[in-house]
């Protein structure tokens, strides 16, 4: 898998993660406004681990230097 995300940007989209899920999850649970926020957490969460963004890849954007350890 490419990773295209950086550093910053990795803990930026988990820092994003943890309070969407938390609002969806709990503030907003079982309204419109929580799904979306649920759905919007799961990916940053998942695009902050694996450090790959699907729409980074199609606009050609890249955050990750490239001294980076291209496997975490």
């Amino acid at each position: 898998m490419f990773n295209n995300v950086g550093t910053v940007d990795r803990l930026l989209r988990l820092l994003v993660a943890i309070g969407s899920l938390y609002f969806g999850l709990t503030v907003y649970a079982g309204s419109t406004l929580g799904m979306v926020l649920d759905i919007v957490g799961s990916v940053a969460l998942l695009s902050g681990v694996f450090g790959s963004c699907a729409l980074y890849g199609l606009l050609g954007i890249n955050t990750r230097k490239t001294n980076q350890d291209s496997t975490t």
